[in-house]
């Protein structure tokens, strides 16, 4: 069920996302005002899926390098 609940969030954080570049499309008029505003919440939005893919494969990265850790102290042995 934690999945789900990571995904519905995902999937509501970057649709917000997509509706406040919309309002910002059709309300600054400046073009580089614009531009800017619209990669500030592009960044948002990767860093926000980065986020939810570390939280869901983090716990794989910290069982792969227990097992390394395991591994070189058995060949050091």
């Amino acid at each position: 069920m934690h999945h789900i609940d990571s995904v519905s969030r995902l999937s509501i954080a970057l649709i917000c996302y997509v509706v406040l570049g919309a309002l910002t499309w059709a309300t600054i008029t400046d073009p580089k005002l614009r531009a800017g505003t619209l990669v500030i919440l592009a960044l948002f939005a990767v860093k926000s899926v980065l986020r939810r893919r570390d939280l869901l494969h983090g716990d794989e990265d910290k069982v792969s390098e227990a097992e390394k850790a395991a591994s070189v102290e058995v060949a050091e042995s």
